[in-house]
């Protein structure tokens, strides 16, 4: 089977992994986006799934875009049976999802229908669900809303999960579970099924500015909110006309503090909220 795989970030390494050493899958080509600068020095850093590539010896292609016909071309010219996409951030126009025989499969982490579109993760942690999952699907026009192959058994969702944590966690659940989805998919073993679609929910794409911090928000939701935005967009307030990262925080105990007001102890900061306090744990100041 001739498997193309886009994905970008450190999470999915081991997906791609699982696909290069699985039995009767020969990887023709990874796609991930162009290197970009990172960091205050700017230097130019490349995707972490390129560099797992590139090690392993595979193609690696970095179009800024899919919807060129030269880079459609480029794509068809690999002649792959199916692609699968992990966290490829990139839109794939209809042209490229027609093209494979076996359609393209999208490792999603949720279990879809709910928490569709680019924020599952955050969404699951914002929301304080108990649980989440992994969803193996066909990529169709719309926004993960093609049929399901596979999902994982719940994977609970704890206190302290970050979406660094849980996004890890979930990849590597989706690494297992991939490529026996793929293989009996493949042998016709596996019949598409439709979602649920009265039971859809779609999250939304992060901005900057979800980061900051509303102090009338109780406690509990912005101990989400810390958990969630870890590492993009992070969660920042102002002290002093300065910016302040929180880094890291607990609920604290019921004392009465007034939204914003700060009290400090022996070895913690307390923040009033608009219901209860916010333990800071870990902190970063401007510069």
């Amino acid at each position: 089977m001739r498997l193309l795989f886009m994905g970008t970030p450190e999470d999915v390494v081991p997906v791609l992994e699982s696909l290069v050493s699985g039995p009767g899958i020969d990887v023709v080509g990874v796609y991930t986006p162009p290197d970009r600068p990172k960091g205050r020095g700017r230097e130019v850093e490349m995707p972490p799934v390129k560099v797992f590539a590139l090690e392993r010896g595979l193609l690696v292609f970095q179009p800024t875009t899919l919807r060129p016909e030269p880079a459609q071309q480029e794509l068809a010219d690999l002649r792959p049976d199916v692609i699968v996409v992990a966290a490829y951030g990139k839109f794939l126009p209809d042209a490229v999802l027609a093209l494979p025989r076996l359609g393209v499969l999208n490792l999603h982490p949720s279990l879809i229908p709910k928490h569709r579109g680019p924020s599952p993760v955050a969404t699951a942690i914002l929301e304080g669900d108990d649980w989440t999952g992994v969803t193996v699907m066909l990529l169709d026009s719309g926004m993960d809303t093609g049929p399901i192959l596979s999902q994982s058994d719940p994977v609970p969702v704890t206190g302290r999960d970050t979406h660094t944590t849980l996004t890890e966690r979930l990849f590597k659940i989706g690494s297992v579970l991939l490529p026996p989805t793929l293989d009996a998919y493949a042998k016709g073993e596996i019949t598409p099924a439709p979602q649920d679609n009265s039971r859809a929910t779609t999250s939304r794409l992060l901005k900057r500015e979800d980061g900051r911090i509303d102090w009338s928000m109780t406690a509990i939701e912005i101990h989400r909110q810390v958990r969630a935005f870890d590492p993009w967009p992070g969660t920042f307030t102002t002290w002093r006309g300065q910016n302040l990262k929180i880094l890291s925080a607990l609920i604290g105990p019921e004392a009465p503090l007034s939204p914003g007001e700060v009290r400090r102890a022996a070895d913690a900061i307390f923040i009033g909220t608009g219901s209860g306090q916010l333990e800071v744990r870990k902190l970063q100041g401007e510069g």
